[in-house]
Formats: C-alpha cells, structure tokens, sequence
C-alpha cells in the first residue's frame, strides 16, 4: 500500500505542467544555440554594404598602384590621360555608350538594353549560381581580380566562366562588375569588395564582355596590374552578329530587319560598321588597343565554337593559361540536344545537372543568304589580320 501510493505521487511529479514547460523550454534553448551556431559561418561571409576596416591599407595599395602606374609609362600625364578620359575619335566604343546618352552614342546602336542580359545568369530550373565561397565560414580575403574574361558579347562568356567555377581554385562574381567601362570612377576598394573572397592559391575572375571593345579598358587593368590575365571568347563574327541581333529582337520586336542594320545601302553592298552587332565582330581592330599595354602572352583567346563541340578541350587550354591542374575534364559535362551546347553534369552548388536557362540556344530569325555572304566578305580581311595576329585560324569562311 505504501509503495503504490509513493509512485503515484512520483508519476503525478514527474508529469506535472510545470515539469513539462521547463522541459520544452531546455529543448527550445538548444535548439536555438544549434541554430545560431551554423548561422555563424554564414553571417560571417556575407558582403557588408560598407567596409569600414582595412581602409588605410586599401588606401595605401590604391596609392601604389597609382604611382605604379605613372612610373611604368614614363609619362605621368599620359598615362592618366589614357585613363581618366575618353579619347576623341571616330571609332565608336560600342558597349560602353548604351548607358551613357551624352557621350557617342553609335548612331544605329538598337541594342543598348541588351548589354547585361547575361548578368546573374540563371539556370533552367530557375536557381540563381553564386560562387561556393559565398557560403564559406567567412575565411580568406578578397581581392582584386587576377585573371578577367573581358570578351566577347554573344561569343559564350557566360558559359565558361560557369565552366570555370567548378574548379575549385577558381572564385569568380557572378554578376558583371562593368567597373572598367562605367564604374571605375567608384574606385578600386569598391571594385575589390565585390568580389567573393579566397584562399592562397585561389584564384579571383570576373567577365565583363564589353571591356574587350571600351578603348579605356586595356590602360586601367594595365594600372590595376600588369600581370592580369585576360581571356577572349571569340566567335564566328557572322554567327555572333546574329546572335546578338536575335537577343535584342527578343526583347523589341519592333526593330528593323537585320538586313536593312547591316547596311548602309544594300543596293551597293555597304556595310554599316556604326551597328554595334557589326563592330564587335571587327576582333583585330579591338585587339590593336590591347596590344598596346599587354603582351600576346598574357591574352588566351578561347573558341566559341569550340566550346560547344570541345568543351573540355577548351577548358584544358584554360586551366593552362591560368597555371591550374586539369581538374575539369569530359566527365563534367553532357549535350544537350534541344538548346544545341554543353551542359553540366553537376553544377557547382548543386547535385543536379544543369544547363544555362532560357537566354541561350534562342532559334535565329531566317537572314537572306545573300546578307550573310555579303557579310563573309566583308569580315574575311579582318579575320585573316586576327589570325595573323594570334598565331591561331579559327575556321572562319
């Protein structure tokens, strides 16, 4: 009787209310500090709006490469003249002008919203890719870019620098910085602060397509550093014209007809070398500017084409240039029949395969043969110099 009567009130204690919610209540507590603990890493990386440590080294790196930059030229006054402004001449900047109204603007330039549909990328299921290291525990540090695909637009940017990220000594930002066309007034501690932060060994890239055809450009990399490595993706001009023109009539339908863009008067066959869609496809005209401050050695020119029917062909030649082992191979990737390209078997970030999204493998509108021939010819002595300027036929009739 006794024993009975003591369990009852044991069991009556044990299951009282207030017994329950302090029980609740320690598990609620570790819960939480679970939580906290796992979000620390993650909080720890994410980019601050504004950085308010670091600024008198910064300060002192910008400094250094300013008077870097003055005694490498010899002409201090040149040299910033070259940077700072914008050269009066009759050979258009093509991608720099769609957002500056003032300056020249190519007169028949239909393409000036089109410039960053490559920006953020997206894959098919929608997912936005950011780099891995957005998500590390907050270590290393960031820098300034040591490599930059600074070309083409419509020549497969996009696609190889997500080639690129899965390499894992290669941290790359995901949208287009366009700090050296239209930001570089924001300075270079800006500049640095988006980009994602690395490891010793890492490399730090970025692309930003219309570098390659912005007169400015080659001189400000040059004073960020004069071991940048740059990297071209070069296209099929005629195809690239194309392409181009298709991404624009994706998004206005009511422009011209590519034909009546690309010439000036199609009765005598002259092409209209002011349209942005044409200009670009002029690689060794933009070449010239690049030469003028960086070495053939330092610039890796990567075929569009190639890139679709070798992609890991094409990604060896880079991880090369870029002094990295050959970890991205055949078995990264698969093709996709209906958009025409290479795809990834796993994309960083994800265990799923995935393709570049709805922006690429678009169908190009019928243009009459005859434009497209006349067009060939046009484009053949510009790419004969190109070649002989690379060391390199690309196969372009």
């Amino acid at each position: 009787m006794e024993y009975s009567l003591f369990c009852h009130h044991f069991y009556a204690l044990s299951v009282s209310p207030v017994k329950k919610k302090l029980g609740l209540l320690f598990i609620m507590l570790l819960l939480w500090v679970y939580m906290l603990y796992s979000c620390v890493g993650y909080c720890a990386s994410m980019p601050p709006s504004l950085v308010a440590d670091n600024n008198n080294n910064r300060a002192k790196e910008t400094d250094f490469l300013g008077k870097y930059a003055e005694a490498e030229s010899g002409r201090p006054d040149l040299m910033m003249s070259k940077l700072l402004s914008r050269p009066q001449s009759s050979w258009t900047d093509v991608e720099s002008d769609y957002d500056e109204p003032t300056f020249r603007r190519a007169p028949r330039d239909f393409s000036k919203d089109e410039v960053d549909l490559d920006r953020d990328e997206e894959w098919d299921d929608g997912r936005r890719v950011y780099p891995l290291s957005s998500f590390s525990n907050g270590s290393g540090s960031k820098k300034l870019p040591q490599a930059i695909i600074i070309g083409v637009k419509k020549g497969g940017t996009r696609a190889l620098l997500e080639f690129l990220r899965v390499h894992p000594d290669i941290r790359a930002v995901g949208a287009e910085p366009h700090f050296f066309d239209r930001n570089y007034d924001n300075g270079l501690d800006w500049y640095r602060d988006l980009m994602p932060k690395t490891l010793e060994g890492q490399i730090t890239m970025e692309k930003t397509p219309s570098y390659f055809v912005t007169r400015e450009a080659p001189a400000r990399i040059y004073a960020m550093s004069r071991n940048t490595k740059l990297i071209v993706v070069v296209r099929d001009p005629v195809t690239r014209a194309i392409s181009d023109y298709t991404q624009t009539l994706s998004k206005k339908l009511d422009i011209p007809t590519f034909e009546s863009l690309t010439f000036k008067n199609r009765t005598t066959g002259l092409i209209d070398t002011s349209w942005s869609a044409i200009q670009i496809g002029i690689y060794a005209k933009h070449l010239d500017n690049w030469l003028q401050f960086f070495p053939m050695s330092q610039i890796l020119f990567v075929s569009g084409e190639r890139l679709i029917s070798d992609p890991a062909g094409e990604l060896g030649r880079v991880q090369d240039f870029l002094g990295l082992k050959r970890i991205i191979t055949d078995k990264h990737f698969y093709f996709n029949q209906t958009k025409g390209f290479p795809c990834l078997k796993k994309a960083e970030g994800s265990s799923k395969p995935h393709c570049l999204g709805k922006t690429k493998g678009r169908t190009h509108p019928n243009i009459d043969p005859q434009v497209v021939q006349r067009l060939r010819d046009f484009y053949r002595p510009f790419n004969m110099k190109f070649y002989q300027m690379t060391g390199h036929n690309f196969g372009w009739d």
